[in-house]
């Protein structure tokens, strides 16, 4: 075939017409919007998808139907490049372009301009593998998907019901079969296998940790959770909560890692069950993100989030490489945002270089890869580790001189293995950081008290054009308006151990403001100052200006 199936794509589309009311942005999530007006998107999506596959040959793309941590009206899709990592940014453009094309027509003329401009070779196979989480919108919408599979003659292959991680981990493995860089089996079993082989070997001979408590934000999170505990045995004892994916309206309501993290506070559903120093941690409505937290002696709540998580996992791993004697050959890295606390950018600083880039996970991710090991945590509790292709080579061949340089070597590869180094994974995560607390002999108290967050101050300001403010130094710094950042700095300077940066949203007519200070008085304080001085800079009528900002 080396024409575009005009006449099967036209029937298909014709069953999936565009709502005329509405645009599409294809962002870091994908598209991501209320379900019910995800169809003719998922149409599109279908057949972009099988496009990509022919653009590269006809390696495997990945189609996730999913959104995280989002209600459960909502819904959205993106889109897996070969390697699980996430679609290559000049076809986020693409894919809005497809999406937002007005009617049939409009939509094949689309097609075949995209077609000609990147000299797709429409004679090359497609293949593509999807899935979805627990939603109800989900089937409708991989029967819109499937459509657009069918209607340029994709070789489709359902995952099912599964988490994202997950399906980032059968593209990869899907792609690498039979190669000398094979991933692992391309099941969700061989996820499994792969995980828990690992775990079992880097915690063998320790002592077994106390049980774990798991809010499976009543997600898709709490299936592969109870399919990952078979596999771990008696190796890793965990309490599952939050499992109830059939129940109309259960998903990420009042529990779950964006719950935990931005309330700041227990679920609700876990009052009864945590007790005073257990580790408990959340999941998210796919299962890429994880938070940790625990009751001190008081049931006073911390949380551990992903600067925690980030701390604990590099200071570990560099300690691993200077025990296996390759710290002159392996450079450790970790890379965070503007967002990341400052108390956890000193701890790490101190240890490995630290750099900051533009909030988004593709940024953090792209940034890891210029380290041999790469680590990146975003505060949320999304991140991984990557062993750059050279480190995996250097970790094969590397002769040990001593028993302890050998044990320190196994334990390096054995977490290439339980490190889901395609994306950010819930549960690849939580075993790691539980094969840390062993390694180290921590609690939930031990691990918190490795530094101390600053307080801090998240907050939003509604403006009428988020447009005029423009940042710099990873989004660190203002450029635009002109002068605001010299009256930011004049604040920031009264505090002690003060920091602000303001950046604007890149979904909705906000600017955000983050403060840290010393004191948590003085953080709020901060952060409603800078954020008055944002209301005030954008024309804001005295008589509205929110009273926390006078």
């Amino acid at each position: 075939m080396s024409t575009l199936p005009v006449e099967a794509i036209r029937e298909f589309s014709e069953r999936h017409p565009k709502p005329g009311h509405l645009t599409y942005q294809y962002g870091t999530a994908g598209f991501r919007t209320l379900g019910n007006d995800l169809d003719s998107v998922m149409f599109r999506v279908g057949v972009l998808a099988g496009l990509r596959s022919k653009r590269l040959d006809g390696r495997t793309i990945g189609v996730m139907v999913t959104a995280s941590h989002n209600p459960e009206p909502d819904n959205g899709v993106k889109l897996v490049d070969p390697r699980g990592e996430m679609l290559e940014a000049s076809w986020e453009g693409h894919a809005t372009v497809l999406a937002n094309a007005s009617n049939t027509s409009a939509f094949v003329e689309a097609l075949e301009t995209l077609v000609k401009q990147l000299k797709i070779d429409l004679s090359k196979p497609a293949r593509v593998v999807y899935a979805r989480d627990t939603r109800p919108s989900g089937p409708a919408l991989v029967g819109a998907l499937e459509d657009g599979l069918k209607a340029l003659g994709v070789e489709a292959r359902n995952a099912g019901v599964t988490t994202t991680p997950i399906l980032h981990y059968l593209v990869r493995a899907i792609n690498t079969k039979g190669t000398k860089d094979t991933y692992g089996d391309d099941s969700a079993e061989g996820y499994m296998q792969k995980l828990s082989s690992a775990f079992k070997k880097l915690i063998a001979g320790k002592p077994a940790s106390p049980p774990l408590l798991v809010d499976c934000a009543n997600g898709v999170g709490a299936e592969a959770a109870a399919t990952l505990s078979r596999y771990l045995g008696e190796s890793l004892s965990l309490i599952l909560h939050n499992t109830a994916t059939t129940t109309s309206g259960a998903l990420n309501h009042a529990c779950g890692a964006d719950f935990v993290k931005t309330q700041q506070k227990l679920p609700p559903s876990l009052a009864a069950h945590l007790k005073p120093g257990q580790r408990a941690c959340s999941l998210d409505g796919d299962a890429d993100r994880l938070i940790y937290f625990y009751l001190d002696e008081r049931s006073q709540f911390h949380m551990l989030d992903g600067d925690k998580i980030a701390a604990l996992v590099a200071a570990f791993i560099v300690d691993l490489v200077k025990a296996a004697g390759l710290e002159e050959e392996i450079r450790v890295g970790i890379v965070q945002t503007a967002y990341a606390n400052g108390g956890s950018t000193k701890y790490l600083a101190e240890r490995l270089p630290v750099r900051c880039v533009p909030t988004g996970v593709k940024h953090l991710h792209h940034a890891a890869e210029h380290y041999d090991v790469g680590v990146y945590f975003e505060a949320n509790g999304h991140g991984t580790v990557l062993f750059s292709p050279e480190t995996q080579a250097k970790l094969a061949e590397h002769q040990p001189s001593t028993p302890a340089q050998s044990t320190a070597l196994t334990h390096l590869v054995n977490l290439t293995n339980l490190i889901n180094q395609t994306v950010g994974d819930a549960l690849s995560d939580m075993l790691l950081v539980e094969v840390v607390l062993v390694h180290r002999s921590y609690g939930a108290f031990e691990w918190d008290s490795l530094y101390v967050d600053l307080p801090n101050r998240l907050v939003k300001v509604v403006v009428a054009d988020r447009n005029i403010f423009k940042t710099e130094d990873a989004e660190r710094r203002l450029v635009s308006p002109p002068g605001l950042q010299a009256r930011i700095d004049e604040l920031v300077r009264k505090y002690e151990a003060g920091r602000a940066f303001v950046r604007p949203s890149g979904t909705e007519d906000v600017v955000r403001v983050y403060a840290e200070a010393r004191v948590r008085a003085q953080a709020d304080e901060l952060a409603y100052r800078v954020a008055g001085l944002v209301y005030d800079e954008t024309g804001g009528d005295p008589a509205t200006r929110p009273a926390e900002f006078l």
